[in-house]
């Protein structure tokens, strides 16, 4: 991207402005008192999973938070049991900044048969996603 890593940074850790970025999460505002990302901030998410119609909120924690370099998050699930994992890694580059994103799924038994039936559909939605994002992203930052 044609823009400096602290730039870039700005826009991904922002999750208010989610809507503008994520295919799938349409909304997002802090909680608890957040007003801006920090190690064990809390956010809710409003997600409308793969364009099915199917809408509801996920709980998050920011796991990683180094501006101009990093931003994490954990989606939580019943009793704050940590589902998967987002994160932006960003690096200086002779163009400016390259940005990766990233997606970990968090084992249990649930998931695992759901990841077999659905699994690698699953994966190329959310590899579209990241590429429709990072897109996005890049579109605000070159503006």
């Amino acid at each position: 991207m044609a823009a400096a890593p602290h730039a870039v940074w700005a826009v991904v850790s922002d999750v208010t402005r989610i809507g503008e970025l994520s295919p799938e999460t349409f909304e997002a505002e802090w909680l608890d008192g957040a007003t801006g990302p920090s190690v064990g901030a809390t956010f809710r998410g409003h997600v409308r999973r793969s364009g099915s119609g199917v809408r509801y909120w996920t709980t998050c924690r920011v796991t990683d938070c180094e501006p101009g370099r990093s931003f994490g998050f954990d989606v939580q699930g019943p009793g704050g049991r940590v589902l998967n994992s987002w994160a932006y890694e960003i690096e200086p580059s002779a163009a400016g900044s390259s940005v990766t994103e990233s997606f970990r799924l968090h084992g249990g038994a649930l998931q695992r048969f759901y990841w077999r039936l659905a699994g690698a559909r699953r994966a190329a939605v959310n590899v579209r996603g990241m590429t429709q994002t990072l897109n996005r992203v890049k579109a605000i930052v070159e503006a």
